[in-house]
């Protein structure tokens, strides 16, 4: 299965964002892409230091998204605190070069209830006076039911958050609102 549609959530952004999501037996992978007229670093900067102010809070365990932080060096996590103690990894950081590239590992939310293992990648690049974003979550392995249902889903909340990151680099806010 294979579909290809704009993401409409990105009204302020300087050019439409493309999504995309391949399903097969044993995996899936979500593609979006987005461009900015920011800097990469400045892109770079909000995804990785300020993390918390752009995640959708309905995307987190604790509802608040300020419990959210991102240690940028090899074996870092991408973690949640819980307030009454504990937390949840995420994500874990397996590559970074500062300003271009930053990879995680691991399966995301429900995801972790299954046997599969996950490759998100941040990529950021020169764009015509602006940043070229792209975001690849590649899921594999075993899941009840295949991944038919569930990749949907994961790109629609993918998308989500590359339409906050673009909106807070672009506006300062996350959301319209």
């Amino acid at each position: 299965m294979r579909s290809r549609h704009p993401i409409l959530a990105l009204v302020l952004a300087p050019t439409a964002a493309i999504a995309d999501v391949q399903v097969g037996a044993s995996g899936f992978v979500v593609k979006h892409e987005a461009t900015l007229d920011a800097p990469p670093a400045r892109v770079y900067e909000a995804l990785v230091r300020q993390i918390g102010s752009w995640w959708n809070p309905s995307h987190t365990y604790t509802a608040n998204s300020g419990n959210l932080s991102l240690d940028t060096r090899p074996g870092g996590c991408f973690c949640e605190t819980f307030p009454e103690g504990g937390g949840v990894e995420h994500l874990r950081v397996v590559y970074v070069a500062p300003g271009r590239e930053l990879r995680l590992a691991g399966a995301l939310g429900p995801l972790q209830l299954s046997g599969l293992a996950g490759s998100l990648r941040w990529r950021l690049s020169d764009a015509a006076g602006g940043t070229k974003l792209e975001l690849t979550y590649s899921v594999g392995g075993f899941m009840e039911g295949g991944f038919t249902e569930i990749a949907p889903a994961v790109e629609a909340m993918l998308g989500d958050q590359v339409a906050r990151l673009v909106r807070f680099v672009t506006t300062g806010a996350p959301t319209a609102e």
